[in-house]
């Protein structure tokens, strides 16, 4: 279950995050209402998923798994550009926090 929260804590960041981008400077209010909402919802995510999973697992992977999917959706809805030297970074990001998730530190 903790699983399913925390990947429910990266969608809804990411839906705020990419609202960030779509509220124009928190300029136009239906992007900006989803902001608020749905970096509150992941941070209550974040809080029940940290009951049973060790914070520094948790927050590498909510970080990392944030960062490639707001760099993809980033290009897709909004044009933004991601060089093949951000790909390659993005990579080593996702596979060193595979790497420390699979460790074996995966319960508290």
């Amino acid at each position: 279950m903790a699983w399913v929260l925390l990947g429910a804590a990266i969608a809804t960041e990411v839906a705020g995050t990419l609202a960030l981008r779509a509220s124009d400077g928190f300029s136009r209010l239906v992007p900006s209402i989803i902001v608020v909402v749905g970096y509150a919802a992941s941070f209550g995510f974040l809080a029940l998923v940290l009951k049973s999973l060790p914070v520094g697992i948790v927050y590498a992977i909510w970080s990392a798994i944030g960062v490639a999917l707001v760099a993809v959706f980033g290009k897709i809805m909004f044009g933004d550009p991601v060089p093949p030297l951000a790909i390659a970074g993005i990579v080593l990001i996702v596979g060193g926090v595979a790497l420390v998730s699979f460790s074996g530190a995966s319960s508290h």
